[in-house]
Formats: C-alpha cells, structure tokens, sequence
C-alpha cells in the first residue's frame, strides 16, 4: 500500500460514452481522503475526513454532507447584495441528500466518530451531471481515507432518447428531452439508492432501466477498488463502538421477556401502542435504576436495548406470521379517504388520508410572472410549477422550535413535486403558475406520498387540467438474510424497524416518481420487481378513493383565482405598450386592477380576479397595439390644429394622422377652428399611409359616404395615385407625427 500523498495519482474509468477522471494527491492534502473528479469540463473537488473520537450522547451515525455550490464554477458572480455564496440552493439540498442516502448504510454497525463530506464544485460545463460526478467522488475519498467504511458505490443517471432507447450517463439536454430521469447509487453487488423523475414510464421498462444502471457503475466501481489498494490510507482500527455490555443486554431482555411484544399486539393505533411502549420502557429503566445502582446504566443503554428487542419482535411477527404491528397482511393497505373543497378562499384544496396520516393540499393559480427564478450552477431558468412540503412538530404530537424547511422537508417535497411535473398542463393550454402546498397536518409514515395524492386532488380542485391523476405508496421490507417480506404502504413503525423504504408514485399507465433508501447493504432485482408489482396494485387501490372524490378537473375556476386573457400582439409594439420606464403598463395595471405580463414574442397575459377589470386592460392593450387600417373610419379626438393646414387627430392611443384643410369637411374650409377645435371628437377615413408611416385621413369622406378609392381622386394632398396607396401591415399604426 503506497500512502505518498504528494504525488497525484491518476486513475479513470468509462462511463457510457464519457471517461471520468479521478484525481489525488494534488489538492487538500490534510484532509482524510481527498479527490477531484473531472468530466468534460466540469471538474469538482471531494473531501472526506472523520473525527478521531466518537461523540457522546448520541443514538445515531453522525454523517454530514454537503454540496458546496461557488459561482466561479460557472463563471457567474453571485447576485445576492453582498455578492457571495449563502445559503445552499434547493438543487443543492437535493444533490447533499442523494450522495448521504448512498453512503450511509456502509458504516460499521455502532460507528459513531463525525464523518464529513464536502463536495465543492470548482468547474461546470453545464452538461456533465454533478450528481454522479459528487457520489463517485464521496465514496473514491472515504475508500482512500482512514474512516472505515464498507464501499465502494457509484453513482450513474439513465435517460431515454426518442426512440425509447436508454442513455447511460446522458448530458444536461439530453435529460431534459428525456421521459426518464433515472439516479441510482449501488454497490458490486446491489443496488442501495434510488431516485427518479418520469412520464409514465411502465414497470418493466423501469426495472431493465435499474438493471442497466447498475451494471454501468461496475467499472467505477472496479476503479475505487484499484484507488483503496494503491493510495489508501490504513483505516481506523480501535475506534470505541457504542455497544451495550452483554450482562445489561441478557439481564434486560430477561426482564422484558413477552412485555414489547405484547405492548405492540394489544395497540392498533400509533399513539396507544406509543404510551404501551413507553409505559415499558419506563418501568424498565426505573426496576434497573432501583436494583442495580452499582451499575452505569445510563439512559443510552436502556434504549438501545429496547429498541433492538422491539425491533426484533416486530420484525419476527412479520417473518413468521405475515402479521404487521397494526394487524394488517403485508399487502393491505390503510383505510383511505379524499375529500376536495375544504376551504372557501384557496383556489384548490385536497384532503387525504390513510390510516393515522393526513396530509391538507392547497393549490395556488399565478401569473406566469409569478415563476421562480433558478439561479443555481445551472443555466438560469424559471420554474413554474412549485411543489412545497411543511411538516409542523403536531403532526406527531411533539414539539421543536420551527426554524423554517429542513433538509427532508425540501427532499419531500421535491419529490412530490416531481410524481406530478410531466402531468401539468403546458403554458400554451393553462397560462398559470401554479404553487401547492402540502401541510402533513398527522404522521404515521408515508407523508410525502400523501403528498401527492394531496397534490393531485387540489390541482383537480383548482380547474387544473392535468393529463391524468396520480398517487403514491411506500413500500418497505424486512428481511433476515434468508427469508424477506414486502410491505405495502408502511406506518411509522414499519420504516423505523424496517430495511427500506421504497416511495413509488404513477398514474393508472405507469411510473411518474421513484425515491428508495434502504439500511441493509443493498436490494436485489427480484425484491425490486416484487415491490414494484405490489406498489402497482396499491396504486390503483388508491386511485380508485381518490376519483370518488374528484376525477376530473373544475370546469370553472374559483371566483378568487385570477382569469388570464391571452392577446397576441406585434412584438415590434411591445414597447408602445410598456412606455417610457414602464408608466404605460403601469398606469392600465393602476386604473383596471389587472396584472400584465409580456412575453418576448408579443404573448401578452393579463390576469385579474375581476372579470370588468380585465376586459378593461385587453381593450386598452389592443388599442394601444391597434393598426390602422386604410380605408377604415375611426371616431378620434382633435390633438392639435395648424391653421392654413388642418388638424392632428388621434385615431388610436399614440397614433394620430392629418386632416388636411381641404379634407375637413364637405365645403371649403377657410379657416380649421370654423370646423373644428381640440378636443372635439370627429369621425375620418384613413385614406393613405406613405413610406414614413404617416397618416393622412378625411372627414370629407366620411360626410360624403366616399369609398377609399373615390376619397383619394378627391384629395389632391395624395397626388392622385391610383390602386389605394398599400397596406403597410406591420407597424402602420405610427401616425403623422408617429409615435407619441
């Protein structure tokens, strides 16, 4: 084993049709285990690093990963005040979450030292999928660090191109195009994270797109093994595991004998078998506090050995009989209920419950200049559908200081967002931004797939037409090695003594969202074809609760919700119809109520609540872009008056046009204010347009009942051409004067 860290050390793999590069020994010498990954020209530095003592007081491995987004990377200078990096970014929270969930299962049992990963973007094309890039670069810097750890694992995307055929490792564009979006993070020999955003993509094309996946990862696999065995470090040996003496476990155990087990058979509901068990554990550690004070049997010990001897009952009962802790056979699904329309001023609202969970959706409807604006390491883009996850401390009758969304609260909720983004209907069909937001008002498990159905039942609500309506489940397993259950639709309980956690939503036709954690060392195919077919069966279950409620969307919007008119305009007017630093746009937004938004290529929006107050800014819109027509005779209002030639009348806002003296009226004129005077409003013909775009009009015409062509014989003004001068189209609505 060669530990010289001051030289790099070089070593690459392929992966689909890119190589990845790894490098180490170059940069961050002193940390525990450090690389740079380099693909196409997105280059990322890894640090992995463990504490050398482990920390006290706690139950739990305390892993922390973080994804560090700096600007340079993409050659962008931050636009928050200060001009530097703040908090992560969602798309950052995200990218965090996947690498933790691949790695955290491959810790020594009872490890408790700090581990941390830091994974700190120092390059992006743009293309080059950061993801894969930061989970191969995490796993490669703990295999060569001292930190004991179980890897290796990589990480690899699938796509479809449109030929249906898989892409492996695709670019940034090419997943866009995509109607898969496939993340999987797996070991040699399974597969241990899963994510994924689809469009109905059917279950055995997702399990040939797993299988693939994780064939793809074997040779960065194959090249962490290479790195461990030529640069890694020797790994940690003596660190203390936090293990309970075996005397306290046997004393306790005997103790307790059937107590957990009873507790747990005799209590259906969440919080009766919690008062059981707690009930135990009290008098557990208060007969050991009582009787043994010679011993150190702290609090820590007590729990651990009560939750491995529950965890071990109820998984047996599992095992064994096919029982779960609330009675249920493996398949069976909680009680369901949807109902919509529950609050009188929200656009749309959904809610759905199963079992103890509950979970209250609210749909918003916006303008399209209500989208969010994305400003990762991506290109800059806007998102217009929004998908929001709360889950207040009541939902579980605890309490915690509220300090905003968390890292699994922002994970949850994207990944409901992602079960109904290819099911939202295009801006061109529902011109809306659309906000909804889901309140896990009760939890007994499985709140973000309630969140789902809560999402589809108030996008119903709210007259959104969606393609189809879509639900979720989560699945989950226990197994002993030799014998393994699926369990449909998981409680609480189920996911905290379980072995995975498995989260499917789809519609009728297929898979729309795919999220899977486990806490073994990985899952096999066959169990994942077995959980999906069961997921599938609960999914339609669900499906068919849910559409007894609503099963299509509102014909009519509610009255609170705003009426977007859509006007085409000639992009060339746009500007006429903002103004001079905006007072245009600003002044009918001021007088109708009404929100304008205007699109690049003349779309122009025009949202209001009150159905008055829009007509009223579409008609001064259209008069404002209005072009004139020749031939066409409009009522206007005399702007100016220049004696000796006649008068400026505005036909249409900011247009106006000349009635020359011997136009004015059926006789001759001597003087313009013997006729007319400004202000007055009169009604004249357009009668010529010329090359500059100005406008010639008469009212003798008007007062004759002339044609076009017999009105321009009779003014001599036009030179007497015949054919009717031309119809300029585009930008003809500039008068004598233009713009003004």
């Amino acid at each position: 084993m060669n530990n010289d860290f001051n030289q790099p050390h070089k070593f690459s793999a392929k992966l689909g049709d890119q190589e990845i590069v790894v490098q180490s020994g170059k940069l961050a010498g002193l940390a525990g285990g450090a690389v740079t990954v380099h693909m196409g020209e997105t280059v990322i530095l890894v640090t992995a690093t463990g504490s050398k003592s482990p920390r006290q007081g706690i139950s739990f491995f305390p892993l922390s990963v973080d994804f560090e987004e700096r600007m340079y990377a993409a050659g962008r200078i931050p636009g928050s005040f200060f001009r530097r990096e703040g908090r992560p970014s969602e798309s950052a929270i995200l990218l965090s979450r996947m690498v933790d969930r691949g790695l955290r299962p491959l810790f020594p049992k009872g490890f408790r030292n700090d581990v941390q990963v830091i994974v700190t973007a120092l390059s992006h094309d743009d293309q080059s999928a950061l993801d894969t890039m930061s989970a191969l670069g995490a796993s490669a810097a703990l295999m060569i660090s001292d930190v004991p750890f179980l890897g290796p694992v990589a990480n690899v995307r699938i796509a479809m191109d449109a030929d249906e055929q898989f892409i492996v490792n695709p670019t940034s564009d090419q997943v866009e195009n995509s109607r898969l979006d496939l993340r999987v993070t797996g070991s040699a020999d399974a597969i241990i994270m899963v994510e994924c955003a689809s469009d109905e993509v059917d279950e055995e094309t997702m399990v040939r797109a797993l299988e693939l996946a994780h064939d793809a990862i074997q040779p960065l696999i194959e090249m962490q093994n290479q790195m461990a065995a030529e640069i890694g470090k020797a790994k940690m040996s003596d660190y203390p595991v936090f293990e309970t003496p075996e005397e306290i476990q046997q004393s306790v155990r005997d103790w307790l004998g059937s107590r957990i087990e009873e507790a747990v058979r005799n209590s259906s509901a969440k919080e009766e078998r919690y008062d059981a068990l707690e009930a135990v554990r009290t008098e557990m550690v208060d007969a050991f506090t009582d009787e043994n004070e010679e011993w150190a049997f702290d609090s820590a010990h007590a729990y651990d050995v009560f939750e491995k001897v529950k965890k071990e009952s109820v998984r047996r009962q599992i095992l064994d009989e096919g029982i779960r802790p609330d009675g249920r056979r493996p398949e069976e699904i909680r009680p369901l209920a949807a109902e919509v329309s529950l609050l009188p001023r929200a656009h749309g609202a959904g809610l759905f419950t199963r079992g103890e969970t509950q979970v209250l959706s609210i749909a918003t409807l916006g303008t399209l200049g209500d989208m969010q604006t994305l400003d990762d390491l991506g290109q800059v883009d806007e998102k217009r559908y929004m998908h929001h996850y709360n889950f207040p401390p009541f939902s579980t009758g605890e309490t915690w200081p509220l300090r905003g969304p968390k890292r699994r609260e922002i994970g949850h909720g994207a990944l409901a967002e992602n079960a109904l983004r290819a099911m939202i209907p295009s801006p061109d069909e529902f011109p809306y931004t659309i906000r909804v937001v889901s309140e896990a008002i009760s939890s007994n498990g499985s709140t973000s797939m309630a969140s789902v159905c809560g999402s589809t039942l108030a996008l119903l609500d709210a007259g959104v037409p969606l393609r189809a309506s879509v639900a979720g489940i989560a699945m989950g397993l226990i197994t002993d090695g030799e014998r393994a259950q699926v369990l449909s639709d998981i409680q609480g309980l189920e996911d905290h003594l379980g072995d995975m956690d498995f989260k499917v939503a789809g519609t009728r036709k297929g898979i729309n969202a795919l999220q899977m954690d486990v806490k073994i060392k990985g899952l096999s195919m066959d169990l994942m074809r077995q959980a999906l077919r069961q997921a599938h069966d609960g999914r339609m279950h669900i499906l068919d609760v849910m559409e007894e409620a609503i099963s299509s969307p509102r014909e009519e919007l509610s009255p609170y919700a705003p009426r977007i008119d859509v006007v085409k305009i000639n992009p060339e007017l746009i500007g006429k119809v903002i103004g001079p630093g905006g007072k245009t746009i600003r002044g009918i937004q001021e007088q109708t109520g009404a929100k304008i938004d205007i699109e690049e290529d003349g779309t122009v929006f025009i949202a209001s609540t009150d159905q008055a107050g829009g007509r009223a800014a579409r008609q001064l819109v259209e008069a404002l872009t209005e072009e004139v027509e020749l031939g066409k005779i409009y009522t206007g209002r005399v702007a100016s008056v220049r004696e000796g030639l006649g008068a400026f009348v505005e036909i249409l806002p900011g247009t106006d046009g000349l009635v020359h003296i011997s136009q004015l009226a059926d006789y001759r004129v001597p003087s313009v204010e013997d006729v007319v005077k400004v202000g007055d409003e009169i009604m004249v013909m357009v009668t010529d347009i010329d090359s500059n775009n100005r406008v010639r009009l008469s009212r003798q015409a008007v007062l004759e009942g002339w044609d076009l062509e017999t009105a321009r014989d009779n003014d001599s003004g036009i030179g007497g051409r015949s054919g009717g001068g031309r119809d300029r189209g585009r930008g003809n609505d500039r008068g004598g004067r233009g713009r003004r």
